[in-house]
């Protein structure tokens, strides 16, 4: 099979996330995309994280109607600080008979070369960059496969910070997702 993989923190899932997921399933004639929710990111703050467990249900809810488009807990269930390279080489171990292409930011690309064990990463998977702007990006140092998608500028970051502030984010996510978080009280 050829899977994608969007990694990614997921504090709320929102509309982007999933409109890159779609997108790159389609263009590329992928099987799935797998959107798989990072357990510590190693670069962001842990106190500004909700638990695993309530990212996990809001990813269930915001994929049910989209079969295409499936939930990879591997970071979850191994515990620990998410590293790329750990999660990845795993996953192609177990499923040699998998293509795998991972999806990033084109903001990424350049900051390629400071990700853990990228050598050794760049052997096992496939690197595809979605360039959300007209940026004229450097010549990256390694083969990554850039696609050109409209800019749906919608931030988790923002999202939280409406909700803190008694606003409703409505239509940046689903409305599934948003009644959860309201129903569950996260990000007050």
């Amino acid at each position: 099979m050829r899977i994608g993989i969007l990694g990614g923190n997921f504090n709320p899932v929102h509309h982007a996330h999933l409109f890159i997921a779609d997108q790159i399933q389609q263009l590329l004639a992928l099987d799935e995309v797998q959107l798989m929710p990072e357990n510590e990111p190693p670069h962001i703050d842990a106190k500004s994280t909700i638990s695993a467990e309530h990212r996990v249900n809001m990813l269930r809810l915001a994929l049910q109607d989209y079969p295409q488009l499936t939930l990879n807990l591997s970071e979850i269930e191994r515990g620990g600080k998410s590293y790329t390279y750990d999660t990845l080489s795993k996953l192609t171990a177990d499923h040699p008979e998998n293509e795998y292409f991972f999806i990033i930011g084109g903001d990424m690309v350049d900051y390629l070369e400071k990700w853990y064990r990228i050598d050794e990463l760049m052997q096992l998977v496939k690197f595809v960059a979605v360039r959300r702007d007209q940026t004229v990006l450097t010549e990256p140092k390694y083969p990554v496969q850039m696609i050109d998608l409209p800019l749906l500028n919608i931030s988790s970051s923002y999202i939280r910070g409406s909700i803190k502030a008694n606003h409703q984010p409505n239509f940046l996510l689903p409305a599934e997702v948003l009644n959860y978080i309201n129903q569950h009280g996260l990000y007050q």
